[in-house]
């Protein structure tokens, strides 16, 4: 039980207590964790375009039904999407479209990160001695 406690009540019967509160950036760590996983990362993107299925998802995140099915379960509990079912088909669709702007982001960042590394391996490359 992480965030509560199990505390007597006024009839002496034991009951669970209002959860602890927890920091901010204790939550904002939980939740990158959430994203942590490639299949994750991967479902996040394609709901970002549009709504899809877990057949239209399967081929294009290349894992098995079970394994997606449970990362789904993860952003799901996470409420970061929701599902709908129509007959036997069940499809998914992000909760907000911030998630979509985070993903766009950390898509920018990273551009720039990987921009600075290839920079400083040309200026690297630029500068080693000639040992032919």
């Amino acid at each position: 039980m992480t965030g509560s406690r199990v505390q007597r009540t006024d009839d002496g019967t034991r009951g669970e207590a209002a959860p602890t509160r927890r920091p901010l950036y204790q939550l904002k760590a939980e939740f990158f964790k959430t994203l942590g996983h490639p299949v994750r990362i991967r479902v996040l993107e394609l709901l970002s375009q549009r709504e899809h299925s877990v057949a239209e998802m399967l081929p294009e995140v290349g894992v098995e039904p079970a394994n997606l099915s449970q990362q789904l379960a993860v952003l799901r509990r996470a409420g970061l999407v929701t599902n709908r079912k129509t007959g036997s088909t069940v499809h998914y669709t992000l909760t907000s479209p911030e998630v979509a702007e985070l993903l766009a982001v950390a898509r920018k960042i990273l551009g720039g990160v990987l921009a600075g590394q290839a920079e400083l391996l040309a200026d690297l490359s630029a500068s080693a001695p000639n040992t032919e």
